[in-house]
């Protein structure tokens, strides 16, 4: 089974996306990795995440090895590196140098322990739209830019990196706009997908809507 979670930054996608695969004994791949990944490795060695032949170069010699040990840069998680990957998937070459990574994955699935697993739910954007359009289940997970703002706000304070509400909201607003707007795959849902708004619910809610979703399907 396939289960793809599409929608903007902040929306719950991350944590649904974990339980799910908890749940249902499904790998997990958060594609949205890939794209911090070579925004962190161009940050890491001086080139700017809005150099267009760095990013490709990045991209195409890009491999999950490298990725997860890229994951443990402190600013992986940051508004950094959030801001450096939403630049360097906007740019169509390394979107579909990336594309080939992410799809492989589904022909087979492996938890974190190493074991081969019966599918995968993907977390990140163009999940359910490009990277696997066939997709069992498509969920568009969504709410609003305050709502959200305020999340990655808390989220940022929790771990102890600086955060000032405002800032985080201009950014979530910039990076919604750069998303929707982009030439290439902008942020929509697919015409399949579900859309739930998380704005007024909590994620046991959510979860539980979506495994009535899921276990009708099974």
């Amino acid at each position: 089974m396939i289960i793809t979670i599409d929608g903007p930054a902040a929306a719950g996608k991350g944590t649904l996306a974990q339980k799910l695969a908890a749940k249902y004994n499904l790998a997990y791949f958060d594609t949205g990795m890939v794209y911090r990944a070579v925004g962190i490795d161009l940050i890491a060695n001086g080139i700017s995440p809005d150099n267009i032949v760095g990013a490709e170069e990045s991209a195409r010699n890009m491999t999950f090895s490298k990725m997860q040990e890229l994951a443990q840069n402190p600013d992986f998680r940051s508004p950094i590196g959030g801001q450096a990957a939403s630049k360097v998937a906007a740019m169509p070459k390394v979107r579909e140098l990336l594309l080939k990574m992410q799809q492989d994955f589904a022909k087979k699935p492996i938890a974190k322990d190493g074991s081969v697993v019966a599918g995968v739910v993907y977390d990140g954007r163009d999940t359910g739209t490009t990277v696997c359009p066939n997709a069992d289940i498509k969920l568009f997970v969504t709410a609003s830019p305050e709502v959200r703002a305020m999340r990655r706000h808390k989220e940022y304070l929790q771990k102890g990196l600086p955060s000032m509400y405002e800032d985080v909201l201009a950014q979530t607003k910039e990076r919604d706009l750069r998303d929707s707007s982009r030439a290439a795959s902008p942020l929509k849902p697919a015409d399949d997908a579900v859309i739930i708004d998380t704005s007024d619910m909590g994620i046991d809610e959510v979860f539980a809507k979506v495994c009535r979703i899921v276990d009708e399907k099974l």
